[in-house]
Order: C-alpha cells, then sequence, then structure tokens
C-alpha cells in the first residue's frame, strides 16, 4: 500500500517532461528484461537465464557453459540492476540496498542516481559501500587514534577501498535498438560491459562484449574471462509451441578465479575459443483444473498471475547442438563428460574442433491453492521439475532397465542413474497480504548411495513482496546457506 501511494504521488507531480523521459524507460526495460533470457547449456536439458549474483556492482553472471546453473530464485524476466535500484529508491523508500557475499567483502550497502539527459538518453552514477571493511577501518582508526596517529593520512586510501563507483549510460538509438555501456569500479578500472539489443519479428538480437566475462561453475565458483562476446538470437512470443535459440560466444584469455580458491581446476569451457549453440524446442502446458470462481469482487489480487487456483502440467522436448574451435574444445573429450551424456560427439584434438547434439526433456507440476486476494493464508503453491539433460543417455537407459525387466535380471545400478532427472521442486507460502515465503530445492536421486538414496543438495530461502499497483511483480530477499549469498531483487512477471 505504501509502494502504491508513493507510486501515484510520484506520478502525479511528474511534468511533461519527465513523462517523455519515462517513456522511454519502459521501452528499454523492455529490451533491458529480454537481453538477461539465456538458453540452455549444450548438455543440460533446461532452460538457463543468468543469474542474479552479489559478487560484483553489475549484479549477474552467466552460467559456465555445460555446468547447471547453481540454484537460485531468478527465473524470470528481470530489469537491468540499475533500474532495480533506482525502482526501490524511488518507490519503496529505501535508499540503500543491501547485498551480501561471503567470499567477497561480506555485507554490502547499493545506491544509484538515474539522470535522465533526454528522452531517449539515461545516465547512471553507481556507489557501492563495503560494510565489513569499513567497521575494520574504522577500529583501526580508533586504535591508531589512541596511538596519536591522525586519521587524515591514509583516509584517502581507505576512502578507495571502502567505496567503489559505477558509472553507465543507456541510448535508445531506435525504437526497436538499445545501447548500453556500463562500467564497474572505475576508481580501479578493472570491468565493464557493452550491451546493444534490436527487437525483430518474433525474436531478439542481443550483442555483448564484457571486460572481464563473470561466469559461475556448478559449484558456485566464480571465473573471470578477460574478454568475452556473444550474439544472441532468440525467439519470443507465446508461452506454448515452437522455441529457437542460437548462440555464438567467443572467449579471450586465461580465465582466473574471482573470489574463491585459487586451487581450484579452470573449467575448460572457459578457455579462449569460438562456441556455436543452437536449439529448438517445442512447449505444451494443460490444465487439469483450473478455478476461476469465487474470488472476493473488486478486489485486485497481490500478483494477477497467481490470482486462480489450479493444477497444471508443462513439458518441453527439443533437440541442442553446439560446435567448439579453441581451446575450450577440450572439454568434450573429458571422461567425465562422455560419461554423463550418451550424445552424437566428435572431437578433433589436433585441429582443435569439437561437436555435440543431443535431445532434452523437462517436465513441470504445478498446484495452487488460494487466489492471493485476501489477507492471510490465501496461497499455497507447489512445484516440482523433472529435467532430462540427455534425452540420448536417458534412453539408454530406459532400453536397458526394459530389457533386464523383461530377462528377468538385476538392473544395474549405473543404468538407475542414467534414467533418474534432475529435480528441483519449491514451495510458496502466503504470510501475511502481500508477503510470502518461498524455498526452492534441488534433490538427488542417487540410487548408489546407500545413506542417502534422496538427498537435498542445495536449497535457497526467500520473502517475497508482492507489489500489487504493477500487476505481477514482486520484491525479493533471498538467501543461499549453500554459497552463502544474499540479495534484495525487483521481479517482473514471475510465476
Amino acid at each position: 500500500a505504501t509502494a502504491a501511494t508513493t507510486l501515484r504521488r510520484s506520478t502525479k507531480r511528474t511534468n511533461n517532461s519527465e513523462k517523455k523521459a519515462k517513456r522511454r524507460p519502459a521501452k528499454a526495460a523492455s529490451a533491458a528484461m529480454l537481453r538477461q533470457m539465456r538458453w540452455l547449456t549444450d548438455r543440460e536439458g533446461r532452460w538457463e537465464l543468468d543469474v542474479e549474483s552479489p559478487a560484483t556492482m553489475e549484479g549477474t553472471a552467466r552460467p559456465v557453459p555445460g555446468d547447471p546453473l547453481p540454484l537460485g530464485l531468478s527465473r524470470g524476466p528481470r530489469v537491468t540492476r540499475t533500474k532495480q535500484l533506482d525502482f526501490f529508491h524511488r518507490f519503496m523508500a529505501s535508499p540503500l540496498v543491501p547485498s551480501f557475499s561471503a567470499s567477497r567483502a561480506g555485507l554490502s550497502l547499493h545506491h544509484a542516481h538515474l539522470l535522465h539527459l533526454a528522452h531517449n538518453w539515461s545516465f547512471t552514477i553507481l556507489e557501492q559501500l563495503h560494510v565489513q571493511k569499513l567497521v575494520t577501518v574504522v577500529k583501526e582508526k580508533l586504535s591508531n587514534r589512541q596511538e596519536g596517529v591522525p586519521w587524515s593520512n591514509d583516509l584517502k586510501r581507505h576512502l578507495h577501498d571502502v567505496i567503489s563507483l559505477g558509472a553507465g549510460t543507456e541510448l535508445l538509438i531506435t525504437p526497436d535498438t538499445a545501447l548500453l555501456l556500463e562500467l564497474y569500479n572505475i576508481n580501479k578500472g578493472d570491468r565493464g560491459k557493452a550491451i546493444i539489443h534490436h527487437k525483430l519479428p518474433q525474436q531478439n538480437l542481443t550483442l555483448a562484449a564484457s571486460w572481464p566475462g563473470l561466469f559461475v561453475d556448478k559449484q558456485g565458483v566464480y571465473w573471470d574471462v578477460p574478454l568475452s562476446l556473444s550474439a544472441d538470437l532468440a525467439s519470443v512470443g507465446s508461452s506454448s509451441g515452437l522455441s529457437y535459440h542460437l548462440l555464438l560466444q567467443q572467449n579471450s584469455g586465461e580465465p582466473k578465479c574471482f573470489g574463491g580458491d585459487e586451487t581450484n581446476d579452470v573449467p575448460l569451457a572457459l578457455l579462449p575459443g569460438l562456441c556455436a549453440k543452437a536449439a529448438i524446442s517445442i512447449k505444451r502446458s494443460i490444465d487439469a483444473w483450473r478455478k476461476k470462481e469465487d474470488k472476493l469482487k473488486m478486489v485486485q489480487p497481490y500478483d494477477a498471475f497467481l490470482s486462480d487456483p489450479h493444477v497444471s502440467f508443462t513439458g518441453i522436448v527439443g533437440a541442442v547442438a553446439s560446435g567448439s574451435l579453441g581451446d575450450c574444445s577440450k572439454r568434450i573429450s573429458v571422461p567425465d563428460e562422455t560419461r554423463k551424456s550418451n550424445a552424437f560427439r566428435v572431437f578433433h584434438e589436433r585441429n582443435k574442433f569439437a561437436a555435440c547434439a543431443d535431445l532434452f526433456a523437462s517436465v513441470t507440476f504445478t498446484a495452487q491453492h488460494g487466489n492471493f486476494q485476501r489477507l492471510f493464508l490465501d496461497l499455497t503453491r507447489v512445484s516440482a521439475r523433472l529435467d532430462i539433460s540427455s534425452g540420448s543417455l536417458f534412453l539408454r537407459g530406459a532400453s536397458r532397465l526394459a530389457q533386464d525387466f523383461f530377462f528377468s535380471r538385476r538392473p544395474d545400478l549405473e543404468t538407475f542413474c542414467d534414467v533418474c532427472p534432475d529435480v528441483i521442486v519449491s514451495l510458496q507460502q502466503q504470510i501475511v497480504g502481500p508477503f510470502s515465503f518461498r524455498v526452492e530445492s534441488s534433490v538427488a536421486i542417487d540410487p548408489r548411495s546407500q545413506d542417502h538414496f534422496v538427498r537435498v543438495d542445495d536449497s535457497v530461502f526467500a520473502i517475497d513482496w508482492a507489489l500489487k499497483v504493477l500487476g505481477s511483480a514482486k520484491a525479493t530477499a533471498w538467501y543461499s546457506p549453500k554459497h552463502q549469498e544474499a540479495m534484495v531483487e525487483l521481479r517482473f512477471f514471475e510465476v
């Protein structure tokens, strides 16, 4: 209610020039949300998105090609981190937005200044305060003060360590083309990116360059690639039906571990080289039951996408192919990678060339009770997603199990592992009003383990604040105990 009131008051006070300026960010925000969409990796059968990460000021990281994304609650389209911060400042009375990363600088506070220079041009200044470093500096200064050492001696040096600055600009070149340029830690001069978004009929084109590019592997370890270039073409449209995605990526320079253990093995997929990927899929959603009656009249739900109790199933079947040229092609020859998939693969070590192709599938079950209109306990939502990352491996395992059953043979445990899908389950429960609690966990099924046949590998906990005035949007504060990371972010159109 506070956010809605503030939003209305701010809108009434907006003059004509501001209204023109705001029309441009609306289009740019749409393009910015689409820029975050990243599809599946070449062997993991799921649609991947960039993960929201508190490791840097940018607030995002890309999954290492071939690695499943570390579990997080970022699954929907998102706006840029800059626009998220600006929204928190303007409409949610939050001048400082916190984040936490145990492997980096601990607790940090973020602030953004968004300036509209013209109706199609904006400029941003980002500020990040490292709270843990600040506390350390204050303690050190208090200790030195007792010894008679003046504070002004190295104040400048400590400010350089405690505060990080960033700057960015976004230009709407045409109604369908936007240019985004951002620099982070400009006082140290070590990070930046440039992105061009172009909307085509029923598809979107994204050209991106990052120096360095930040990637995260399946253990949650971050890696910096000195220069990462990519070209992305993805279909857009209805949530069901045929979809496709094309990706061309070039990595240059030796990857370095970012804020982690230097003894970690460098992911082979991040080595210098060129990688091309193509994916096509068919998606189908079926409502087993949906109830549109019994809603409170003249009462808007807290989230328009969560207003109907239902039981539904969603299935995705598709194929993916990739080719690599350069040092990054070595990943195909690794024995562990070969065992994880029965896909078609070609590797020429002399020419540093590799290619592979495979099938994938995913099934999602969702059940919801409540209309999310009442003040208490009007939303309970449970979902489970089963991912078959290698369709060829699954078919081989299923055929072997069928043969073992037909000939009354004892099945091999490795064959059971081949047909066990990756499972992610989530639960969302309304607490009071627009606030709800959400937990998401990955579940591993391992028949080879006698002690833990089924175990929870990773969990993420979150508090969602639904922003009713925007139809389907929410502010989310999440925490990952395994990776010891926490973040506050803004989500749109996510269910």
